[in-house]
């Protein structure tokens, strides 16, 4: 596989002459975080799969319709909010032909597609849409979205419990599972609780790589948390990403 990491929570994942893209959007439309990596080129021939977990800025580009004009085979699958975001007039708006309809598939959480010659499973988020995993040419990989163990200082104590039980809930559907490639989030706004969510997914999931995401460039998280004595038995399986449009080889 060759993993690049575009930025913040959007890679390009190039495996067996496919590409699957997660949660792609434009680096501007973050005002207080700006960004700039960019999509890689791929062969115009290459079938790629895009991945939206959920509709908010950090997450999802309605201009990734776009793609649709220079790579002829490719799908969408886009969590259901989505199509609320998009409205009916977004095909018109953004220039791209009515046919592409058919290329867009909307998921909802707990659910199992077959999309174009891959498998896409979801599950819930614990902020909004879906956590992805899509298995194809004998890979299975997962995108956490936004899908999280949110903690907060100041929300209500039933918040926080509800985020606890959810997110362990849904990262116990994975026990079991064979994972080859594992985007998690690691959130540095989170301060002492950031550990909380990435924590409780490798003691409970099998990955042979993991990769955190959602860092807000603060990248020296990932070598903090590499760091810490208990991580020590899964260390080399923590990918360090450090740079926009930095590529990764396993």
């Amino acid at each position: 596989m060759k993993i690049t990491y575009i930025h913040h929570s959007a890679f390009c994942v190039e495996t067996d002459k496919r590409a699957l893209v997660f949660d792609y959007f434009r680096g501007d439309r973050v005002s207080d975080c700006i960004y700039h990596g960019k999509m890689p080129e791929l062969p115009e021939e290459t079938p790629v799969y895009v991945f939206s977990s959920h509709s908010h800025q950090d997450h999802f580009d309605p201009e990734v319709l776009k793609w649709s004009r220079k790579y002829p085979d490719i799908q969408y699958i886009f969590s259901k909010d989505i199509r609320k975001k998009l409205g009916n007039s977004a095909l018109k708006r953004l220039g791209v032909e009515e046919e592409i309809r058919d290329c867009i598939t909307y998921v909802k959480p707990g659910e199992r597609y077959e999309i174009g010659g891959i498998t896409v499973e979801t599950l819930r988020s614990t902020d909004s849409g879906v956590a992805f995993l899509a298995s194809v040419s004998g890979k299975t990989i997962y995108h956490a979205g936004d899908l999280n163990w949110w903690r907060w200082e100041g929300e209500p104590e039933e918040f926080n419990e509800y985020q606890e039980k959810t997110y362990k809930a849904q990262i116990d559907l994975l026990s079991g599972r064979n994972i080859d490639l594992a985007f998690v989030v690691l959130d540095p706004r989170q301060e002492h609780d950031r550990y909380l969510g990435i924590d409780y997914f490798i003691e409970h999931v099998q990955a042979e790589c993991i990769v955190p995401m959602h860092l807000w460039k603060k990248y020296e998280v990932i070598q903090e948390y590499r760091s810490l004595p208990r991580t020590a038995a899964v260390r080399e399986k923590i990918l360090v990403v450090e740079k926009e449009n930095q590529e990764i080889f396993r």
